[in-house]
């Protein structure tokens, strides 16, 4: 009977720990998802502002170049880290977010305000960035 009874109570210890672990190990997924996606919109509000400072006629010697370069780069690093470490259903908004910042920053615009050209991208990144963190 004892042996039975340090059996099961160490077969209960072994599942709680394993719990503890798991729960553990999801506990800081989730905290370097919201590290990257965190990431993505520093580097997303970065590009935002480069796009605002954009002049209309650039050469890639101008202070502005040497500015708009290293952020783009890094916004392109920032949602490759976002489309291998967060949800499946994060990878499409963040892409399209970027590709708006990436054509608001390097081409002339349509007419239309820089905010109405990304505030759709940028609403569909959080509403989904936020849904897949919770």
């Amino acid at each position: 009977m004892t042996y039975l009874t340090q059996r099961t109570t160490q077969r209960a210890a072994d599942r709680a720990e394993e719990q503890r672990r798991a729960a553990a190990l999801a506990e800081e997924r989730r905290a370097e998802q919201i590290r990257t996606v965190l990431e993505f919109i520093r580097f997303a509000l970065e590009a935002e502002g480069v796009a605002h400072a954009r002049p209309s006629q650039w050469e890639v010697s101008d202070e502005w170049y040497r500015t708009a370069r290293p952020a783009m780069d890094g916004l392109r690093i920032a949602e490759n880290g976002v489309e291998l470490l967060c949800a499946p259903g994060l990878h499409a908004p963040t892409t399209a977010y970027a590709r708006a910042l990436n054509q608001a920053v390097w081409q002339e615009g349509d007419g239309t305000s820089l905010a109405e050209r990304l505030e759709p991208f940028k609403a569909e990144f959080l509403a989904v960035a936020r849904r897949s963190l919770s």
